[in-house]
């Protein structure tokens, strides 16, 4: 009886706040003050409230890739309207020919991330390693509010940083946000790519059915959902000014776990914090593609059916990771004539590649779809037989 009385309160509290506007106007508000903060006055005060600048975020990935030994190029690539991409080239003479694997990716994270991977990977081909538009080091422009021109405008982001590097075709990993825009990109355009590879992926998943909606949540669990939802999800770093590199390495010490082999300082924390204090360019579009429940607005399962069936997929997920991987099921049911290899990393979590790098690795080499062999097919009969040949 208490309880349903607090929920009727509750619910009489949200029907009349909005009745007056007022859930509106809270997150009319909160969401102005961070986008104010960061697009107009907060550039003149960083010095002084948020401990950051371009030159620290460069600073703080140079740390991040000081340990990979392999001949690297940077450069940023120029595509439409003045944005500029940042990129990382790895390619050796003997394996320049070969189809090069992109590396795009998650939430909040750059090029720096891919530090325990990129040696190992560019061995049998050369890797390309990417900021997404809005993230990282690449340009941070506006996006559009509604959640299918934002993803339009990464996916054409990516398209254009191809044309302009001059790939013909590629093989797309993609990590969390990546593995969405990987899969977005290659329904759109399937001729520039010859194998998908998600990491982790997110926005696949439908949201939740009405009865899964439905069940009741406490109200102080709802209160503060009200409360932060307006947020950019990332605002917080910013809203603590100075003492966010600190917010970092408490909420996060996962972070310098998972790169404790390359580093015992805080370089990792510190890479961290200033790639996701910067202007929230990216980070607003992710927030306008997801729904209250953190689900895509336009989930990418009921898509898989436009991605050609010759494109081979393989997906990665962590055994400790928390991220739905059911959708794996439907995809396989989905893609009967299609290449649909599932793979789980034990004592990963979310980030399968920093969590267990060399397990990570070593499963994508070995791949038949990704191994030296440019014929994964031949690679496959040729692994049946020596099977079959054994078992004799």
């Amino acid at each position: 009886m208490a309880e349903r009385a607090v929920t009727g309160s509750a619910g009489v509290v949200q029907r009349t706040m909005s009745a007056v506007g007022a859930d509106r106007l809270l997150s009319s508000v909160w969401g102005y003050a961070d986008s104010t903060l960061r697009w107009c006055w907060i550039p003149r005060l960083l010095p002084s409230w948020c401990p950051t600048s371009e030159d620290q975020l460069q600073t703080a990935e140079d740390m991040m890739l000081s340990c990979v030994t392999s001949t690297n190029s940077k450069q940023y690539v120029p595509i439409s309207e003045g944005s500029r991409l940042w990129t990382l080239t790895f390619s050796r003479d003997c394996v320049k020919d070969r189809t090069p694997l992109v590396l795009l990716h998650g939430f909040g994270g750059g090029v720096g991330l891919w530090a325990q991977n990129l040696d190992s990977l560019s061995q049998q081909r050369p890797v390309w390693a990417v900021d997404l538009l809005g993230f990282g080091r690449s340009s941070r422009p506006r996006f559009s509010t509604d959640a299918r021109e934002a993803e339009e405008q990464f996916v054409e982001s990516i398209e254009q940083w191809r044309a302009k590097v001059g790939l013909e075709s590629m093989i797309l990993l993609g990590h969390n946000l990546g593995g969405y825009l990987a899969v977005s990109y290659s329904i759109k355009y399937p001729g520039r790519v010859k194998h998908i590879v998600l990491v982790e992926p997110w926005g696949f998943p439908e949201r939740p059915d009405t009865a899964e909606a439905d069940r009741p949540v406490p109200v102080w669990i709802k209160a503060l959902g009200a409360m932060f939802s307006p947020f950019n999800p990332l605002a917080s770093l910013r809203l603590v000014g100075p003492l966010g590199p600190t917010l970092v390495q408490t909420l996060r010490p996962d972070f310098k776990k998972k790169f404790s082999s390359m580093f015992s300082d805080n370089t990792v924390s510190e890479y961290i914090y200033h790639l996701n204090v910067q202007t929230p360019s990216g980070e607003t579009a992710f927030k306008n593609m997801t729904t209250p429940e953190g689900c895509a607005v336009r989930p990418m399962l009921p898509r898989m059916e436009q991605l050609p069936p010759q494109i081979p997929l393989t997906i990665m997920y962590g055994s400790r990771s928390s991220i739905d991987s059911n959708p794996c099921s439907s995809i396989r049911d989905m893609r009967p004539h299609s290449h649909v290899e599932v793979t789980t990393i034990r004592g990963a979590g979310h980030y399968v590649f920093a969590d267990q790098p060399e397990d990570f690795n070593h499963t994508l080499l070995k791949s038949p779809f990704l191994a030296k062999n440019e014929n994964p097919w031949a690679a496959i009969v040729e692994s049946w037989f020596k099977g079959s040949r054994q078992s004799l």
